[in-house]
């Protein structure tokens, strides 16, 4: 690049985004396995732009049937990294694919165990061995009257009030002195650091830094296999909808509804202070990342959560300038529209043409079709339930459904509802068969 990277326009950062992608830093073993994995970020570039690609890609619902496949639990996947490696070493090359999916949704299991980690159960810590999936610990991890707090210094929050109440070895964390209230370091600051509650507090996430830098390895040698096997990968990060961040693990789902009547403009007021700093953590992780592509999973903004005009007030602006601040930065939002999005169309029909892509759970993909066509990359949405249950030729002959209803024109991509956990690995090849035999345009 000939300017500096601050000086680029949206449309030439994301031009060197995607130039990046079609051509890595790495040796690939022949010159066909080189052009195959050109041939499918290409598809993607321009399914994205709503260009019409060579044919409809597909994103197989990875999630975490690689175990399951390779013959282990969920729980060994989380605690043992050598045999998380070997389960999608196996499945990336036993499985045709258009992209990858990393195993980083795969807890490591030791550094939140040790921590004492309050928000979720899983196989081995608060759940049977065999279960094939987490589950989340509900709770108001932020109180009602603590929004004050979180706007006027999100970071002391989160460090001396949040992750003491999330992370039962760093309660001691809350005798720390303000990080962000001094103006020059007086001479008792250190004090509390000499606390043996502290030391052990900042021992335990020293720890934690060596355990998580040992599951890092794992998933990036899974990445290089990836690329060297010619799968690209299609989704680099993940960032929540400034609602979702709240919603989720800060206040809970029933805290944030009560907020919404009991004191919305304090919640609006918050959702507007994290905004700039979901961006920035978003940027960072995708520059970090050398990736293009941000996951967003929006969790609350479906038809049944929300009125259209709650949706309106509380949901879509600070989602709308998350999605185009990461759009200024030449980065694709994959936005996960989980539930039914059938009265959200024509407003999300608002954002940039070509820009981002929607992959909806349980929307209706012909209006779908019908308001974004034309306007945004859509995505979906192949049931759970029909890839658990249904044979490989159902599963078929519903991607081809799918196929003839939104791929017309391009701007559609053939992936599934949401996650596969448990399931046939033969209907995950019926969804590839699919795009390879009904999926090509003239």
């Amino acid at each position: 690049m000939e300017k500096n990277w601050a000086d680029l326009s949206p449309e030439e950062k994301r031009a060197e985004r995607f130039n990046r992608w079609l051509h890595p830093s790495i040796q690939f073993p022949d010159e066909s396995i080189a052009r195959n994995y050109r041939e499918r970020v290409q598809r993607l570039i321009d399914v994205v732009q709503l260009k019409i690609p060579d044919r409809v890609p597909c994103i197989l619902p990875t999630g975490f049937f690689p175990t399951i496949y390779a013959g282990i639990s969920l729980k060994t996947a989380i605690y043992d990294y050598e045999e998380l490696r070997r389960a999608w070493f196996k499945f990336i090359h036993e499985f045709d694919m258009d992209t990858y999916s990393s195993p980083g949704t795969i807890l490591a299991g030791r550094v939140f165990e040790n921590l004492d980690f309050r928000q979720y159960r899983w196989p081995g810590y608060g759940l049977g061995d065999d279960v094939a999936s987490y589950q989340y610990v509900e709770a108001e991890y932020m109180k009602a009257d603590e929004y004050d707090m979180l706007i006027d210094d999100p970071s002391d929050y989160w460090m001396r009030v949040y992750m003491p109440r999330i992370f039962g070895v760093l309660e001691p964390l809350v005798n720390l002195p303000a990080f962000t209230s001094i103006t020059e370091i007086p001479s008792n600051y250190f004090g509390p650091y000499s606390r043996p509650d502290v030391r052990q507090a900042l021992q335990a996430l020293l720890d934690a830094g060596e355990e998580t830098a040992k599951w890092a390895d794992i998933l990036r040698e899974c990445g290089l296999e990836a690329l060297k096997a010619g799968f690209p990968s299609f989704r680099d990060s993940i960032v929540k909808a400034p609602f979702d961040i709240i919603g989720d693990t800060l206040r809970g789902t029933r805290g944030i509804v009560m907020d919404m009547f009991r004191q919305p403009e304090k919640l609006l007021e918050a959702l507007e202070r994290i905004t700039p700093l979901t961006i920035r953590s978003a940027v960072n992780a995708i520059d970090a990342s050398g990736g293009r592509v941000v996951f967003m999973p929006l969790h609350k903004g479906d038809d049944v959560f929300m009125s259209d005009k709650q949706f309106g007030t509380f949901y879509w602006p600070t989602l709308k300038k998350v999605v185009l601040g990461l759009i200024e930065e030449g980065i694709v939002p994959v936005l996960f529209a989980e539930g039914g999005y059938n009265n959200r169309l024509e407003t999300i029909a608002e954002l940039p043409p070509g820009r981002v892509v929607w992959q909806f759970d349980q929307t209706d993909m012909v209006l779908a079709k019908r308001v974004l066509g034309g306007k945004a990359c859509i995505a979906g949405n192949v049931p759970t339930s029909l890839l658990v249950t249904g044979s490989a030729e159902t599963v078929k002959n519903h991607c081809r459904k799918l196929i003839e209803t939104c791929g017309e024109g391009g701007g559609f991509i053939l992936t599934g509802g949401a996650n596969l956990d448990r399931g046939k690995a033969e209907n995950l090849r019926a969804m590839m068969e699919a795009v390879k035999e009904y999926g090509f345009y003239s």
